[in-house]
């Protein structure tokens, strides 16, 4: 017999006063609690050992008046493991499972600051609590409101946090249309990458005539370099799960499947405890909350290919069968699932739903654009000095998001470019570093939203061979269904190649273009449509090194080590003898306090050189 309304009310209410230290730091308690993140981030610098250090600690001094509490993740994974201890919200970063003594004598015992353990900005200023850092100050976290907050493995924590606050408003105060038109006129939009209306998705899938309909979550986050539905999947997997309810009822659904990647274990594990658990206070199966609404949820594992982030392929895989995409029409909302109605939308799209539901279409459209409302999700990575994920309203410049939250490029070297949309996008160059990012600006610029993947590269890095990386990675991606994208994108790797050993000649760029203005034109599904994207606007952006590499076969960054020459420049060498240091192969000679030059029958172009000149006299020659 699962809980009623009452019971779930009783939780709440007794939970959220124990927890009020969690979100409040003037709450007046003598309990303290450990925050240690748990996310896979932090997991893989041995956090579970930290966790279990702490318990086992307190455990052998008798300490009954500390809880530690493992959560999903901060955001700031490049100062991870983290550690928060609140009420006092004191931050400790990169902690190790030996800090754990001195944390519990020194602050827990005696209340002193472990200051050495304190975290550290970018320009070496220290930082007490978690919202004096610039990372956090410019996010709006509504997607990853939980994260970091809650023990994703406990129902009760997030029932604290008025969790299925929205359902149960849903259930009871709401009709099916008015559901879809509240998130109608919020203006969410599908962050999975497309930014089709969600209101408008769901309401396809209401009308849509079948005696069984499907809500499905794609899970399957293949981006290089993205995590950002891992990271709500880890730390608050219960919001998805709510959220997957409200939307069953709305189309008419009984069942829902979550297709999320086999690589992450984490992941899978915590969506299954909560599963467990919503089935246990029957908050999922039959006559949820006393009413005639029925729903369960399924975890379909997939074996990590590309293509099946593609909704229709996703489904074929859900149903057994080889991940290729499905020719459309019909569209998944009239022939999806088993060929039923379908309803799909990603992680974090779902993430928004209950916030929307218990503050209002008109909270939510108040934040962001006008064509793109709420908050964006972004893993920040590549050449930036604040790792992690980042929640920011939608209009956030990428300046801002790069320099006064991601704290800027290490080793003082310049931007040159991000890469947004993955694989799928394109490269915006510094020119672009004040466009408001939404759906519509990032598209007239070249590049797309995608599901959130921000790589921010630096001056070393060469825009050809990135271009070449990501397409490498679409062309093994490629499901072989179409051949535009099954031999296209082949094709163009090649070129690019061939370019970037050396060996490119002026046609070949002509050749990049045509093919790739063919492949957009004619693939089957999104895979193939937006593969050109990386190379079409680094021809755009950087057409000079395109050219340098095709005329003059040069590669001014010396990352294509078929064109690189490394060279002293003996205007800026001070003989200081660290480059001589440091090069593996003994290619540079120069005695110190005399100018250095490089042997370039020996040189490897490895770099390592380049990188440790303190005085930049180190670069590419022709």
């Amino acid at each position: 017999m699962g809980k009623s309304i009452a019971e779930i009310d009783e939780i709440r209410s007794k939970k959220r006063a124990e927890l009020d230290l969690r979100v409040n730091t003037t709450a007046d308690t003598r309990e303290k609690h450990i925050l240690v993140c748990q996310g896979t981030g932090c997991t893989s610098a041995k956090s579970p050992k930290i966790l279990e250090n702490f318990r086992q600690i307190l455990k052998e001094k008798n300490i009954d008046n500390v809880r530690v509490v493992k959560t999903g993740c901060f955001g700031l994974c490049s100062k991870g493991p983290i550690v928060i201890i609140r009420p006092e919200d004191i931050f400790y970063s990169m902690v190790t499972p030996e800090d754990c003594e001195e944390i519990i004598e020194k602050h827990i015992i005696n209340g002193e600051i472990v200051e050495r353990l304190l975290c550290k900005d970018i320009d070496g200023t220290v930082v007490k609590k978690l919202d004096e850092l610039p990372f956090y100050k410019k996010q709006k976290r509504i997607a990853l409101r939980n994260c970091g907050v809650i023990d994703p493995e406990n129902i009760d924590e997030y029932i604290a946090f008025d969790g299925f606050k929205a359902l149960e408003k849903v259930l009871t105060q709401m009709s099916q249309d008015e559901v879809i038109e509240e998130i109608s006129k919020s203006g969410l939009r599908g962050r999975g990458g497309a930014g089709f209306p969600t209101g408008k998705k769901w309401s396809f899938v209401k009308m849509a005539e079948g005696d069984q309909k499907y809500v499905v979550c794609n899970a399957d986050e293949g981006d290089p370099g993205a995590f950002m539905d891992r990271s709500i999947l880890e730390g608050d997997p219960h919001s998805l799960l709510e959220a997957m309810s409200i939307a069953a009822y709305s189309v008419g659904a009984n069942k829902g499947y979550i297709y999320v990647r086999a690589e992450y274990p984490i992941a899978v594990k915590r969506l299954q405890i909560a599963i467990n658990q919503e089935r246990e206070y029957g908050i999922l199966g039959n006559n949820i909350f006393g009413t005639d609404f029925n729903f369960d949820i399924e975890i379909r594992l997939g074996a990590g290919a590309f293509v099946c982030g593609e909704e229709t392929a996703l489904l074929e895989s859900v149903e057994g069968k080889r991940g290729q995409p499905r020719l459309k029409p019909p569209f998944p909302a009239n022939s999806g699932l088993f060929q039923k109605p379908t309803l799909i939308n990603n992680v974090e799209t779902y993430a928004n739903v209950t916030a929307i539901i218990l503050n209002g279409s008109d909270w939510y459209s108040s934040i962001g654009t006008e064509t793109s409302k709420g908050t964006k999700v972004f893993a920040l990575g590549g050449n930036v000095n604040n790792v992690g994920l980042v929640e920011v309203p939608m209009g956030t410049t990428l300046r801002e998001i790069i320099f006064d939250i991601g704290g800027g490029i290490p080793n003082n070297r310049e931007f040159k470019a991000a890469q947004t949309g993955g694989p799928s996008g394109g490269c915006i160059p510094k020119e672009h570093l004040d466009v408001q990012i939404d759906y519509e600006n990032l598209g007239k610029i070249g590049s797309m939203m995608g599901s959130g993947g921000l790589i921010v590269m630096d001056d070393s890095k060469c825009m050809v061979n990135i271009a070449r990386f990501y397409l490498d990675f679409t062309v093994s991606e490629s499901c072989g269904k179409c051949t535009p994208c099954r031999i296209g994108t082949k094709r163009m790797l090649e070129i690019l190649t061939k370019i970037c050993d050396g060996k490119g000649e002026e046609e070949d760029l002509e050749k990049l273009e045509v093919l790739a203005e063919n492949i957009k034109k004619s693939s089957v599904c999104g895979l193939g449509q937006t593969a050109p994207n990386p190379v079409l606007s680094t021809m755009k952006y950087f057409k000079d090194e395109y050219r340098a590499h095709v005329v003059d076969h040069y590669c001014e960054t010396m990352e294509c080590k078929s064109m690189a020459k490394i060279a002293i420049d003996p205007d800026k060498c001070r003989g200081c003898h660290l480059c001589s240091k440091v090069c593996p192969v003994n290619a540079i000679s120069g005695n110190p306090g005399e100018k250095h030059s490089i042997d370039q029958t020996k040189c490897i172009k490895c770099r390592t050189c380049l990188t440790k000149c303190p005085f930049k006299a180190i670069g590419g020659g022709k």
